[in-house]
């Protein structure tokens, strides 16, 4: 497996006592070495992704006015939301690692990638930053390989909705992008009835789920949501945004997960696609032990090791989530 990352990704200072820190790297690199795969990774420092590869998801005056900002050692673009010198480059290699990665995966240099990086990028719309992302980095990677011709399911089970990602393919046909996240909850997107519209309608699938949800609804999810679309669309790429935050120990948000379930939901998400085309990006996660546990399960997931340093969990709420979703895809002709 192909691990990217970079020391850039360190000198984007977001300052004292904010969530999306340094240490989180560490964090997970502490987990990974825990899990016992470090000798199963090859690791690559990624490059920088050219203005016309993030202009597929930008435009250009926003990367102007992002690279401005930073430069200028502006502080914060919004209260969640903080640049300094460094945090364009950095977020330049972030967006270019899924490039580096799938050219790599292309030339068959292994089954899969995890991206390890910051700045995340999920809630990075086409025009705004915002909730600690800068650019869409899942985003770049999945319009690259549309452009190309691939059909890409994107899922995302960070806890918190990817607006921007949802923003970026909401009318786009040849991406699919299927969320798990705690609503209500910052951003406040990602009702069920968010499907798509015009030639994207149907694309888009929410499973907003309650406070306190366990692994056993995440894994009936997969079984009725995830199975149907994957067996009627044959999605032929699959990026995921692995967010970590749905820990039960996160401080941000109150989902009920543990690092085996991520293990079980990285595992089953894999499957959906053939090997070697197969791209996670970190996304959140501010429970450092948590995020080494469960970022540990997951990639020894990829590996095809089992380290589950937490049992799964089940029993939360959230199962209605499910049913309704299926009900309401039945209900209007979609997988």
């Amino acid at each position: 497996m192909l691990l990217a990352t970079h020391p850039l990704y360190l000198r984007h200072d977001t300052g004292p006592w904010h969530p999306e820190r340094p240490e989180r790297l560490e964090a997970v690199f502490r987990g990974i070495d825990d899990a016992g795969v470090r000798e199963a990774l090859v690791a690559f420092e990624p490059r920088a992704a050219t203005r016309d590869e993030v202009a597929r998801v930008h435009p250009g005056r926003y990367l102007q006015a992002l690279e401005e900002a930073a430069v200028s050692g502006r502080g914060h673009i919004d209260a969640d939301t903080v640049v300094s010198e460094d945090s364009y480059e950095a977020a330049l290699v972030a967006a270019g690692a899924g490039l580096d990665a799938i050219a790599r995966l292309d030339a068959g240099e292994a089954d899969a990638a995890f991206c390890a990086v910051r700045p995340p990028g999920h809630h990075a719309t086409p025009s705004r930053a915002m909730g600690f992302c800068l650019i869409n980095n899942v985003a770049v990677a999945a319009a690259a390989l549309a452009d190309r011709g691939e059909r890409v399911l994107i899922v995302d089970y960070d806890a918190h909705h990817g607006n921007g990602t949802q923003d970026t393919f909401f009318d786009d046909p040849r991406v699919v992008y299927v969320s798990f996240h705690e609503f209500p909850l910052y951003p406040g997107t990602g009702r069920i009835d968010e499907i798509g519209t015009g030639e994207g309608f149907g694309s888009t699938i929410n499973l907003p789920l309650p406070a306190c949800t366990t692994g056993d609804v995440y894994r009936a999810a997969v079984d009725e949501v995830l199975h149907p679309l994957a067996e009627a669309w044959s999605p032929t790429w699959l990026v995921v945004s692995a967010g970590f935050d749905a820990h039960r120990a996160d401080p941000l948000t109150g989902l009920g997960l543990s690092a085996a379930d991520f293990a079980d939901l990285t595992a089953a998400l894999v499957e959906l696609v053939p090997p070697g085309r197969r791209l996670l990006f970190l996304e959140g996660g501010y429970d450092l032990d948590g995020l080494a546990h469960s970022a540990g399960a997951a990639v020894a997931a990829l590996v095809g090791v089992t380290y589950r340093p937490e049992p799964p969990t089940s029993g939360g709420p959230g199962r209605p989530v499910v049913d309704a979703v299926r009900r309401l895809r039945d209900e209007r002709g979609l997988a």
